[in-house]
């Protein structure tokens, strides 16, 4: 990995000087005769090509420096390593106090990012927060809020349960735009230090966590099932991993902040508070924060569709369809009972259904008061999608089928037998 390397015994107060002012990034910085480079570096070169000579260069070793590490390799319980699973690239430079070894008192408390659009938060944040809620063992639980006109999802957020939300409130972040979203991420990391930094596995979730988890040289566990606070503040980061043959349990043992993206539906949102306590702190965006090499040129509106995430019921249907044509008599079932209609991943892949319908770890994560499974087997991958449903009733003709495992209620039979016995029922009930 290459990084940039301090030679602090050449750096003098007139080539300190020079680069600081050197630096378009203002990413260089001095404290108390020592220079230091922050998480705003965009690893551009100028500090090596025209300052000083000799005082910034770069390292090709890979090995620790001044300002940045290679990767971390820890493990827990030979399950699974912290190598930053799901986390993209990036070009900022390492922030030096998460480097290997760093003494990490210094970091405190659990982050959440509250993603919003428009002013209206994803549901998945109050989700996050109540689970950083469970977490915490006396740490301060904070959120991180950036976008324009956002007053009433700040205080949304104390109700919650956040004990303090940061809010970057400027017209140029009205709307998602990478560059100045991860600078303006980067600049509450470096001020904040927050032990650990929660974010929801969402499309913008997953774009903006490993870009700046990579920018601080520290891990990333992408779309966790489940989290554990060790004692201490070392989080145990749980996913399933070889095609969920295993549930592999990640720590980051020597790097902060700890960085996780969560699924909607995984955990349950907290009831907001009757008396919230939290505090909002507005913080100054500094213009430096909002460059970007993207133009926006427009923005154009989707239809809204049905989030499957969001339904209340649904029949999901699986290998055990023998055609398409019997599509139609899932089709019926869902509509007598006001559900929506998902499937396995076998089903998207020959092209009988869209991808969004799909339920799984590949797929949307599920959590309705009812729903109906018929000819699906049960693997890990679709189990771990849907498992926190309210009540399962699965169809199979397979007794050992694995949805028995985790269905409150079973049919062991032929689907072409037991869903039209249950539409006539259906029927004469109604």
């Amino acid at each position: 990995m290459r990084t940039l390397k301090i030679n602090q015994q050449l750096a003098d107060s007139v080539a300190i000087n020079a680069l600081i002012e050197l630096c378009p990034f203002s990413a260089i910085d001095c404290e108390g005769g020592v220079l230091s480079i922050d998480a705003g570096c965009r690893m551009c070169g100028l500090c090596v090509k025209n300052g000083p000579e000799g005082v910034i260069t770069w390292d090709d070793t890979g090995a620790v420096t001044d300002t940045s590490v290679g990767a971390d390799t820890g493990a827990d319980s030979g399950t699974g390593t912290d190598s930053g699973t799901g986390a993209g690239t990036d070009t900022g430079a390492g922030h030096d106090i998460s480097a290997s070894g760093a003494d990490k008192s210094a970091w405190h408390g659990i982050a959440v990012y509250a993603e919003q659009h428009s002013g209206r938060l994803h549901n998945v944040v109050g989700e996050l927060i109540g689970k950083a809620r469970e977490l915490t063992t006396g740490e301060p639980v904070y959120a991180l809020l950036v976008g324009s006109d956002v007053s009433e999802a700040a205080e949304r957020l104390r109700a919650l349960g956040a004990a303090r939300v940061f809010v970057y409130d400027d017209p140029a972040l009205a709307v998602f735009d990478m560059e100045p979203y991860a600078n303006v991420f980067s600049d509450f990391i470096k001020n904040v230090k927050p032990s650990t930094v929660m974010v929801g596995a969402t499309g913008i979730g997953r774009s903006l966590a490993p870009r700046v988890a990579a920018r601080f040289r520290t891990g990333l566990t992408a779309d966790c099932t489940s989290l554990e606070m060790r004692e201490g503040t070392n989080l145990i980061q749980i996913r399933p991993a070889f095609g969920g043959n295993i549930m592999a349990r990640i720590i980051t043992p020597d790097r902060r902040p700890q960085f996780c993206t969560v699924r909607y539906k995984v955990f349950s949102a907290p009831a907001p508070l009757e008396d919230p306590t939290g505090v909002i702190k507005r913080i100054p965006v500094d213009k430096a924060l909002l460059g970007s090499n993207v133009k926006l040129l427009s923005i154009e509106r989707k239809p809204l569709e049905t989030d499957l995430s969001e339904a209340g019921i649904i029949v999901a249907v699986g290998r055990g369809l023998k055609s398409k044509a019997d599509l139609a008599m899932a089709e019926e079932l869902a509509e007598a009972i006001g559900a929506q209609l998902a499937c396995s991943r076998p089903l998207v892949e020959c092209g009988w259904f869209d991808c969004k319908r799909q339920i799984g770890l590949s797929g949307r994560t599920v959590n309705p008061d009812l729903i109906i499974t018929l000819g699906i087997s049960g693997s890990v991958q679709f189990a771990a999608g849907m498992k926190g449903s309210g009540s399962i009733i699965a169809v199979n003709n397979d007794e050992q089928a694995g949805i028995f495992n985790i269905a409150h209620y079973g049919f062991v039979g032929d689907l072409y037998e037991i869903v039209p016995a249950l539409m006539a029922y259906i029927k004469k009930e109604v």
